[in-house]
């Protein structure tokens, strides 16, 4: 039954040029990783490492249960804490993923009564939390601030949510962040801000919040992911510690999930220490950014990625699947994971890239993309 149900559906998207397959990574592979999000440079730092085998050590290797049963250990805390300082927030909460953070803080804040107003452009977990949240939903052209603020002036729910990243995950672009907080204050709205792809990267890796000067303020609510710069997984809401409470109790995300393994909480902890400890780092991520987009005459991105728009889909798999053979991990994104169905190779800078292993992707991406 299946194969008549689902075959025409995998014959349509391999017509297309859509149908996504793993790939196995091996340990130890020499090939220049421009795929990956480590934007740090920290997932095999020796520092970072040390950290997860020693939690393992002292608390095993998983949680035990939700948060709220035995899946917080001080490890939790302790990161909570810290990451709230670093960030400039009152309080955080660890989730076990990214993805649940958002649905967590989104669904719980939601419901009949709030308006939620979502950029065109977000994550599909900001996406995914909005249609489960039973809320009227309104989606706004990418970074339009006149469109989000005749929706809050028209509305008639009481409460209300803007809803953005700080950098987005394909085109590297930023939001105004400080308009968006400042039009959200003004019609007694909160601001979420994704800052997946600003952690550890931009404000010298404090993120964009915290660049704008809109860190702590009581309705600017923060989502991070740890599966990126912080080397590691797992989630985290950042806001006032009523956000917080309300969270413990109302979001299902967390509630009923079993917590980020201590190995991974540990991991992320030691890789926020090495940012403090070497905070040029991020500016290192910037200086790889501006030679990828310099090379592919491609606007100097606000964050880690360079997209370089593709012909179509077929034509971005080749071009991966050359740099693959040629030592060069790049990323293949099209449509759904493009905003504007322009299929892109995506390439993501890290810390840690030498001179020669940007000259060495840059001419492989080159002929990659020569007709």
């Amino acid at each position: 039954m299946l194969t008549e149900w689902l075959g025409p559906k995998a014959v349509a998207l391999e017509t297309r040029g859509l149908t996504r397959r793993l790939h196995a990574r091996a340990a130890g592979d020499d090939l220049i990783d421009l795929a990956g999000n480590d934007y740090l440079g920290l997932s095999r730092d020796s520092r970072v490492i040390e950290a997860a085998a020693e939690a393992v050590c002292t608390w095993g290797t998983g949680s035990t249960a939700s948060r709220l049963v035995t899946g917080t250990t001080a490890l939790h805390e302790e990161l909570e804490q810290e990451l709230a300082a670093y960030a400039g927030q009152e309080s955080a909460l660890v989730f076990s993923s990214g993805y649940l953070a958002n649905l967590g803080v989104v669904t719980a804040l939601a419901g009949p009564g709030t308006l939620l107003i979502s950029d065109e452009h977000v994550h599909a977990s900001l996406v995914d939390a909005c249609r489960l949240s039973r809320s009227r939903v309104e989606i706004v052209p990418h970074n339009d601030v006149d469109a989000v603020a005749k929706l809050l002036a028209e509305r008639n729910e009481r409460h209300a949510v803007v809803i953005t990243e700080s950098i987005f995950s394909v085109l590297s672009d930023e939001a105004p962040l400080t308009d968006l907080a400042a039009t959200a204050q003004q019609y007694e709205a909160l601001l979420l801000v994704d800052e997946a792809h600003g952690l550890g990267v931009t404000g010298n890796g404090h993120g964009s919040v915290h660049a704008a000067g809109l860190a702590g303020q009581d309705h600017v609510v923060v989502t991070m992911t740890l599966s990126k710069a912080m080397a590691s997984q797992g989630g985290v809401v950042l806001g006032p510690s009523v956000l917080r409470d309300h969270l413990i109790n109302r979001s299902r995300p967390f509630i009923y999930d079993t917590g980020l393994n201590p190995a991974a909480v540990a991991a992320a902890l030691a890789a926020l220490r090495v940012l403090q400890a070497e905070p040029n780092r991020p500016a290192a991520i910037h200086a790889a950014t501006a030679r990828l987009a310099a090379a592919f005459d491609v606007p100097p991105p606000a964050g880690p990625i360079v997209s370089i728009p593709m012909p179509g889909p077929h034509e971005t798999v080749r071009a991966a699947n050359f740099c693959h053979t040629n030592g060069i991990r790049v990323g293949s994104f099209r449509p759904p994971s493009v905003p504007d169905n322009i299929s892109r190779l995506r390439l993501t800078a890290n810390a840690t890239l030498t001179d020669l292993a940007l000259t060495q992707a840059i001419r492989t991406i080159q002929t990659a993309l020569t007709p």
